[in-house]
Formats: C-alpha cells, structure tokens, sequence
C-alpha cells in the first residue's frame, strides 16, 4: 500500500497543479493562524507559508524547479495585484498631494539608508564583494532587486533570498518599531512600511489601515524606482 501512495505521490507532484495547491493551502494554514492568534505581525501568513513550503518540499524531495512550476501561477498574479495598488492610492490623491515634499525626502532618506544600512553590515562581517552588491537591493520588489542585482555584478538568486527574508522581518517587526519609536501619522507608517519592506509590508499595511495601505504602495514603487536608477549609477560611478 505505501508503495502505491508513494507512486501516487511522484505522479501528482510532477504535476504543476500540484504546486499551485501547495502554495495556497500552505498559505491558508498561515491566514488562519494569523486570525486566530489575533492578527499578531510575528504570526505572519507570509512567513508561516514559506516555513511549512519549505518543510514539505523539503520532506518530500521535491525540488524547487518542479515546485515552481506550478507556483508561477501564482507568481503571475504579482502583476495584476501590484497594479491594483492604484485603487486605494487613487482614493488617497489628495493626501499624498499634499504631502509631496515630505514623501520626496523621506524617499531618498529611507532609500539611501535601506542599501547602506545592508551593505553596511554584510562589510562589518566581513562578507565578499558579491554578497555586498546583491544585499544592497534587498527593499525593493523581487523583480526590480533582482534586475538590479545583475546590472551591478550580485547574484540574483542571492537577492532574491535577501529580499524576501527583508520583506518578511520589515512586515512582522515593523509596526512595533514604528510604535517605538512613536510615529502615529498613518501616512508616515504605510510609506516607511513600503520603501523598508516592499510587497510584504504593503500587505502588511493594507490589513491595518487603508490610508497607510495606499502610502505603502506608493512608497513600494518609488522606491523601486529610484533604486533601479540610483543604484547602478553609483556603482558605475565607484567601481565601474
């Protein structure tokens, strides 16, 4: 009979539904969790999918290619979904309006500090060139950090890894900071909660309030922006 549901097993998992359904119950597991624990950012759905993803791929053999090619279903759905972030920002036109000088500042501040910050202590550790280069991204949406990443001589695969990890650790912990350190201006939150931690601190703010949620997308994009045009320019600039 094992042998049977062993056979079984290898059948559905070459399938690239087989990805897609793991992906979204995994991440079901972690929404349900995340309600049921009070909405608590440590029990992020995020980063409560990627551990049981990681378990089960693992457990299983299955490799990462295989797992992907069903999961890219999702992965496609990045688009439409960042696209969609123009609604609630739409709504919030006026605002941001309004607050154009500060949001500038605060976004060639949180940018510059985002890549320094990363380079900083992957060179206090003693880390090697090409680590340093595809860390310095790591606050930008996977795409863009990724392109980046390669334009300036890291590894994207590397950035990738970076970028997630920052999305997940900005989005669980980062609200806490916030109230630390105090800042209560809903427009602030969501825009610091999207230039640290693009995609996921955007979700992120999204469930809390819709003000910060429109400001997280904006500052998601900007911040994409500006480090896929300043970034290389500085390396070319220093060591090109």
């Amino acid at each position: 009979m094992s042998a049977d549901l062993h056979q079984i097993w290898v059948y559905l998992s070459a399938s690239p539904l087989a990805g897609l359904t793991l992906t979204l119950v995994a991440y079901q597991i972690g929404l349900w969790v995340f309600e049921r624990l009070g909405r608590r950012p440590l029990f992020n759905p995020v980063l409560i999918a990627v551990v049981l993803l990681a378990a089960v791929l693992t457990l299983t053999g299955v490799d990462y290619r295989t797992y992907f090619d069903g999961a890219q279903f999702v992965h496609f759905l990045l688009g439409p979904a960042t696209v969609a972030l123009a609604v609630p920002l739409h709504n919030q036109f006026e605002q941001v309006r309004r607050s154009a000088v500060a949001l500038l500042v605060a976004l060639l501040v949180g940018s510059a500090a985002s890549a320094l910050s990363a380079v900083a202590l992957v060179w206090a550790f003693g880390g090697s060139l090409v680590t340093l280069l595809s860390i310095a991204p790591k606050s930008v949406t996977s795409p863009i950090a990724m392109g980046v990443s390669e334009q300036i001589g890291g590894l994207p695969s590397l950035t990738a890894v970076f970028v997630i990890i920052t999305g997940i650790i900005a989005g669980t912990f980062g609200s806490w900071v916030l109230n630390l350190v105090r800042v209560k201006d809903w427009r602030a939150r969501g825009f610091g909660m999207g230039v640290a931690a693009h995609g996921i601190g955007t979700a992120r703010a999204l469930q809390v309030n819709e003000v910060a949620g429109a400001f997280a997308g904006l500052g998601m994009g900007l911040n994409g922006l500006a480090t896929a045009l300043l970034l290389p320019t500085l390396y070319h600039l220093f060591w090109g």
